[in-house]
């Protein structure tokens, strides 16, 4: 066991009040047994999470859906698991869906992991959308300034010219000047 799988078991084995078939979820190796969980009717979103993290981990696209259902939860610590599954997963719509989660205005509370997703992908989509994301995020008052700082730092370690306004205009913001100055010296 990982110490990913370890920290989502120990999280959820609380959560489900260290119930048997959380247990036994955790020890099995049976991938129809995991995806049933996924399609069943009332099960708890902790026996949902453990099943779409392994199947994810393994290579199993049955569990994209899912995945990305708890990559846009307002429970942080599922975004993390979520997000380390869907990178495992390698799905090529993965990075498109990242995108849309991360450039929904909306959403914007919860598009911290998105953005990091996306910075770890390096698709196509990366840039564009963390572009997208940034600009949305550049008053001096926002209050998602985090998820702006993934912005600014994704795009420093992406180092693709077309952030360079977006960059610009990032250096001025009180919480973002610095994490922009150095993106744009990742750039030159």
């Amino acid at each position: 066991m990982d110490e990913d799988f370890r920290s989502l078991a120990d999280r959820v084995r609380d959560e489900s009040g260290g119930s048997a078939a959380c247990e036994r979820l955790i020890a099995t190796e049976d991938p129809e047994e995991l995806a049933e969980v996924l399609v069943a009717r009332e099960r708890p979103l902790w026996a949902r999470e453990i099943a779409a993290f392994r199947l994810g981990c393994a290579g199993d696209r049955r569990s994209f859906e899912a995945l990305v259902l708890l990559l846009n939860h307002r429970d942080p610590e599922r975004c993390v698991s979520a997000s380390y599954a869907l990178t495992r997963l390698a799905d090529p719509r993965t990075p498109r869906a990242a995108a849309a989660l991360a450039t929904n205005g909306l959403r914007t509370a919860y598009a911290l992991h998105p953005v990091r997703l996306l910075t770890a992908l390096r698709a196509p989509e990366s840039v564009p959308a963390l572009i997208t994301t940034l600009r949305g995020l550049l008053a001096p008052d926002e209050p998602h300034w985090r998820v702006a700082l993934a912005c600014v730092e994704g795009l420093g370690l992406l180092g693709d010219g077309r952030a360079r306004t977006v960059l610009e205009a990032a250096r001025d913001h009180p919480r973002l000047g610095a994490a922009a100055g150095e993106a744009l010296r990742a750039l030159a």
